[in-house]
């Protein structure tokens, strides 16, 4: 039986920003380096019209969004910030949107965010048990200890879910050049090149476990 292809496709693809919260940041290896990719993946999403979706955990302790997250603006494409106190994002508040009538054309779920071998990998799991399509961005998550990120991708990608970086998955999503959005779409690419290459030398430099 040939193997899955699994694809992003914009009009069935959902992004999920998991706790990048203030009390984190000194904690979390290179947290700001996550924050960057997560602001490029925000204007793509803005740009290909893809609805987003923020989690905080307990925010009431842990402080909300770092305010160099710019939701206001995706207008209504932020879709819901959801508090929890699980780990995993797949709380029944997430469970009752997804399965709403007006979302049952979701297919594929992007993952950004903290921390990669908990809150990030429970996310996934629970989101391939209910048969979506999940892609983590290597380039978009950490942990507190720099050690743990390797393996956590490692397990997602044993469990099916899809390890890519922001570049790959944003092109993949624009897919022809030919589209009117890829001129605004391209601007966003030069005005990050500088910023994606040093996220990727910072997180993925030492990253070996997703290339076995």
């Amino acid at each position: 039986m040939a193997s899955r292809v699994l694809k992003l496709v914009p009009r069935s693809t959902l992004f999920f920003v998991l706790d990048l919260q203030t009390r984190f940041r000194p904690a979390i290896h290179e947290f700001d380096r996550v924050v960057n990719t997560t602001n490029k993946m925000l204007k793509v999403a803005r740009l290909l019209e893809i609805p987003v979706i923020v989690s905080e955990q307990n925010p009431s302790k842990l402080g909300r969004s770092v305010e160099q997250l710019d939701f206001t603006q995706l207008g209504s494409l932020h879709r819901k910030t959801i508090e929890k106190s699980l780990f995993s994002l797949v709380t029944p508040e997430l469970d009752a949107f997804l399965k709403s009538e007006e979302n049952t054309h979701i297919k594929s779920l992007v993952l950004m965010g903290i921390e990669s071998h908990i809150c990030v990998l429970q996310t996934a799991l629970d989101l391939l048990e209910r048969n979506y399509d999940v892609h983590v961005l290597a380039d978009g998550v950490s942990s507190c200890n720099k050690e743990e990120v390797p393996f956590a991708l490692e397990r997602m990608r044993q469990a099916s879910a899809q390890i890519t970086t922001s570049e790959s998955a944003v092109y993949q999503l624009m897919a022809d050049a030919g589209k009117p959005e890829f001129r605004a779409f391209a601007q966003i690419i030069k005005e990050e090149t500088e910023t994606t290459k040093n996220t990727l030398q910072a997180l993925l430099g030492g990253t070996k476990a997703v290339l076995k």
